[in-house]
């Protein structure tokens, strides 16, 4: 069997997969609370290249966690929103920032105790 520390079915790692990289968290974040167009998304995260934010949107998609919808307008109207699926990753994301606010200032010895 070997020391292989990857195991693809690991939920944990499956999970970290489909949020990982820098720029998918801040995305779901900026779509939490309602549908976004492109430009919407771009202005409130002004770092990310509009080439990167396509490529994120578009993984973001392909894994179920956005929406694109198409409204059939001109000029052409695009918006972006969190599946059901999604919404689900939004308690666990909120969880992780207050897991990290709570941990600031301490020791990792002061916070995970492994058993013995």
């Amino acid at each position: 069997m070997g020391n292989n520390l990857y195991h693809a079915d690991c939920p944990a790692i499956e999970t970290l997969a489909l949020i990982g990289g820098r720029w998918k968290v801040i995305i779901l974040h900026v779509l939490s609370k309602h549908a976004r167009r492109f430009g919407e998304i771009n202005v409130r995260i002004p770092s990310i290249s509009r080439k990167v934010l396509t490529e994120q949107l578009r993984e973001l998609e392909a894994d179920g966690l956005i929406n694109r919808k198409q409204y059939k307008e001109h000029p052409q109207k695009v918006e972006y929103a969190l599946t059901d699926f999604g919404k689900s990753l939004c308690p666990l994301l909120a969880y992780i920032s207050a897991w990290k606010k709570n941990v600031e200032g301490n020791s990792s010895q002061d916070i995970i105790q492994l058993p013995d």
